[in-house]
């Protein structure tokens, strides 16, 4: 799978990633930050899952129907959290991430939006 991981959700958690196989790129490998709207545009034009803890990325997705090929959102989650987090979201809602869902994850619950402005993949 394919993601792009915003500035805020760490470093720790695109090694891992990385290690899983997964193709990673780092909001910060990008250069200065273009914003939220920006950000989620790039991950969707290079079919990417963009990995946020931020809320800010729902207005765009949501609210301004906003292309995106999937998202994981993982507020509130300690840095020292957020991998742990990523694989119980992998393990049980990849098929859904694949089809461009939108994953909100906590330390009590997963909540799967699917249905909104999904980007076609890249050629």
């Amino acid at each position: 799978m394919k993601f792009l991981i915003d500035r805020c959700a760490g470093g720790r958690l695109a090694v891992w990633l990385r290690d899983k196989g997964h193709d990673v790129t780092k909001a910060r490998e990008l250069g200065a930050d273009p914003g939220d709207r920006a950000l989620l545009g790039r991950a969707a034009a290079e079919g990417g899952i963009l990995v946020t803890i931020d809320t800010d990325f729902g207005k765009p997705a949501y609210a301004s129907d906003a292309p995106h090929a999937g998202m994981v959102r993982l507020p509130d989650a300690p840095a020292e959290r957020r991998v742990v987090l990523m694989a119980k979201a992998l393990d049980r809602h990849r098929g859904a991430l694949e089809k461009g869902a939108v994953v909100t994850v906590s330390e009590e619950r997963m909540r799967v939006s699917a249905g909104l402005s999904v980007a076609p993949p890249p050629a």
